[in-house]
C-alpha cells in the first residue's frame, strides 16, 4: 500500500490496528507518520490519546502496554514508534501485532532497512498489519516527481528550471518539496517558475552549474566548459567534484546506450534511455560528435579522474585542475 492510499483511507475514517512503514525512502514514511501524529486525532483528544516513542530509548514492554490501553474520551488512540530500526528486542512486539487492540492505531517507522522476511515478526506483519515498503526513487524519476509536486502547489515550471532544481538538490524528496514551497512563497502571485527564480531564490547559477557543464562538454565546447570549471574553482560549494563526476558519468553512460539502439527516433531513444524527451536531442548530438570510441574514452577518463579525485595515483592536483585536464583529453 502506498503512503497516499494510507492517508486517503485515514481521511475517510478507515483505520487498521497496525501500520508498519519501512524502507530506504524516508519522505513517504515521514508523510504517513506526520499525518498520524497531527491529523488523526482532534485537538481535544491528543492529550490523552497520542503516545510517541523513539526506538533508541523505548522499551518494548512500555510500547506494548501503551498499545493495550483503551482510549479516553475518544473512539481510538494513536501510538507511534519512531526510529524503530534502533530499538532493541523489536521482535518482542510480535505477540501484540498478532493480536492487536482494535481501538489502537499503532504506527511504526522503520527507516533505511526492511524487517527480516524470514522472521516470525515479518510473517505476522504480512498477515495482520498494513505494510508500506519504500524504495529510493531512481534519478530518472525525479523530474516527473518534481513536476507533479510543482503542480500540487498550483505552479508550473519550464524544463530548464526543472532540471536545474533536480540536478542541484539531487535525490532528496523532502528538500525538493521544501525548495518548491520556498519558491511558491517568493513568486509573489506569479505561477510559472523560471531559471531566474531558481538562481534568485535557491542560489543556483543558471549559467554555471553541473547541467550547463554537461551540456557544454556534450557539445565539445571547450571554452565554455573551462569557464564553468573556473566558476566552480572560485565557488567550491557550487559543484564539488564528487557531484560533478557522477553526473557526467551518468550522462555519457546514457549516450553510450544509444549505440546499442537500431535507428531510434527521438521518442524511442528517450524511452530507452529513461530521459526527458525535451533533452534527448542533446544526447543524440553528443553521440554524433564523440562517436563510439569518443564516448568510450570519456567513460574511461571519468573513471580515472574519479580515482585521482580521491588521491589514487595523484599527488594532490586541485579539483579544478583535474576537471580541466579531463575535459581537454575528452575533446582531443
Amino acid at each position: 500500500m502506498s503512503a497516499e492510499k494510507i492517508i486517503t483511507e485515514w481521511k475517510k475514517g478507515v483505520f487498521k490496528p497496525i501500520y508498519w512503514l519501512e524502507g530506504e525512502e524516508p519522505y513517504f514514511i515521514d508523510q504517513v507518520v506526520d499525518y498520524a501524529e497531527h491529523k488523526i486525532l482532534g485537538e481535544a483528544e491528543v492529550g490523552f490519546n497520542l503516545t510517541v516513542f523513539y526506538g533508541k530509548d523505548a522499551d518494548w514492554a512500555a510500547v506494548v502496554n501503551a498499545c493495550r490501553r483503551y482510549p479516553m474520551f475518544a473512539e481510538r488512540q494513536v501510538v507511534i514508534l519512531k526510529e524503530a530500526q534502533q530499538m532493541r528486542d523489536i521482535d518482542k512486539l510480535e505477540p501484540y501485532i498478532e493480536n492487536p487492540l482494535p481501538s489502537t492505531i499503532f504506527v511504526v517507522s522503520y527507516k533505511d532497512k526492511k524487517v527480516d522476511g524470514r522472521s516470525k515478526l515479518a510473517k505476522t506483519l504480512k498477515s495482520k498489519g498494513e505494510m508500506l515498503t519504500t524504495k529510493k526513487m531512481y534519478d530518472n524519476q525525479l523530474p516527473d516527481w518534481t513536476l507533479e509536486m510543482v503542480k500540487k502547489h498550483q505552479l508550473s515550471i519550464n524544463q530548464k528550471a526543472l532540471m536545474l532544481l533536480v540536478d542541484h538538490v539531487g535525490n532528496d524528496l523532502s528538500r525538493i518539496e521544501n525548495e518548491i514551497e520556498k519558491l511558491a512563497v517568493n513568486l509573489a502571485g506569479r505561477t510559472n517558475i523560471t531559471e531566474d527564480d531558481i538562481e534568485k531564490y535557491i542560489g543556483i547559477s543558471k549559467e554555471f552549474n553541473v547541467f550547463e557543464l554537461q551540456e557544454a562538454i556534450g557539445r565539445k565546447d571547450l571554452s565554455k566548459s573551462i569557464r564553468i570549471i573556473q566558476y566552480f574553482e572560485a565557488n567550491p560549494k557550487a559543484a564539488p567534484i564528487q557531484l560533478v563526476l557522477p553526473a557526467l558519468y551518468n550522462y555519457f553512460s546514457k549516450v553510450y546506450m544509444l549505440f546499442g539502439l537500431q535507428n531510434p527516433d527521438e521518442k524511442s531513444a528517450a524511452s530507452a534511455l529513461g530521459v526527458n524527451p525535451y533533452f534527448i536531442k542533446d544526447y543524440l548530438s553528443s553521440a554524433r560528435k564523440y562517436e563510439y570510441t569518443g564516448v568510450e574514452k570519456a567513460l574511461l577518463l571519468l573513471h580515472q579522474y574519479n580515482l585521482r579525485s580521491v588521491g589514487v595515483y595523484d599527488a594532490g592536483t586541485s579539483d579544478a585542475g583535474l576537471m580541466k585536464e579531463m575535459v581537454v583529453k575528452m575533446m582531443n
